[in-house]
């Protein structure tokens, strides 16, 4: 396990066991409540250059395989390897194919060799990683030259509506904490690795009331997670505080959940 000490985040991320835990036990409820994940996964393909034909893949963060079954498709001459650091996500994903190995392992001590990939995609999974000046040097280690590392992240102002409505009613802190925009920046910059390309795009979901977003937050296992999250139940006068205050925020389409998303595109020097 990675001190969470070291964590470019402040107030800290997740205990990964949790994380891992979560996310095993969401792996049946996961695709039918994951349309962002699938259009931030599919954004980020159409992100890879388009020459560019990997002799070996890796699915970082593969969850329960939709984007090892997508890159397996668009990649149909390479060997794909899908790596997760839940291994209920990993018993689901396994029947279903795509990759040609699947691997219990950690973003931030990938167990594979040196320069054996020429694509590491990894969508909406290394938000979790505490550490990640640990995964981007994984990521180069692994990577041959010339290799592309594309991922998906999370960063601050994800649900910040849920957040700021929580604030009105208690301190406690309710809603997952994600890094800034500029530590990305300044992380990938130091990386040795060169940026192809690496922006923050907001992704706007719609929901009639907040038990449908709370509700899909659970079944994707990306539930509060945080240290510093209240313990038990919620009380019933709480939950009607939240409701009243998210209230405020509602638009014609329902009531928005905003997900601000970064995309990189970084490759490794020849």
């Amino acid at each position: 396990m990675t001190d969470l000490s070291l964590s470019d985040l402040p107030g800290g991320l997740p205990d990964k066991r949790q994380v891992a835990a979560s996310f095993s036990r969401a792996a049946a409820s996961y695709d039918s409540v994951a349309e962002l994940q699938r259009d931030v996964g599919n954004q980020l393909l159409s992100r890879l250059p388009g020459d560019f034909i990997p002799g070996r893949w890796l699915d970082l963060g593969s969850g329960t395989g939709y984007f090892s079954r997508a890159l397996a498709e668009r990649f149909s001459d390479a060997q794909g390897v899908a790596l997760d650091i839940a291994e209920g996500m990993l018993n689901h994903a396994r029947p279903l194919g795509g990759a040609a190995h699947f691997i219990a392992g950690d973003a931030e001590r990938l167990p594979l060799r040196d320069s054996t990939c020429e694509l590491i995609f990894s969508s909406l999974a290394v938000q979790w990683c505490a550490d990640f000046a640990s995964v981007l040097s994984e990521a180069r280690r692994v990577l041959k030259p010339g290799g592309i590392f594309a991922f998906a992240s999370l960063c601050a102002g994800t649900l910040f509506e849920l957040r700021d409505s929580w604030r009105q009613v208690d301190g406690m802190v309710h809603v997952n904490r994600f890094r800034e925009l500029a530590t990305y920046q300044q992380l990938c910059a130091a990386s040795g690795m060169r940026a192809i390309s690496l922006q923050a795009c907001p992704h706007v979901l719609h929901y009639p009331d907040v038990r449908s977003l709370t509700h899909e937050l659970k079944a994707l296992g990306a539930h509060n997670l945080n240290p510093g999250r209240p313990g038990g139940l919620t009380g019933r006068a709480r939950v009607l505080g939240l409701i009243e205050a998210y209230e405020q925020f509602r638009q014609a389409q329902g009531l928005p959940a905003t997900y601000q998303v970064v995309y990189a595109v970084m490759e490794k020097p020849l």
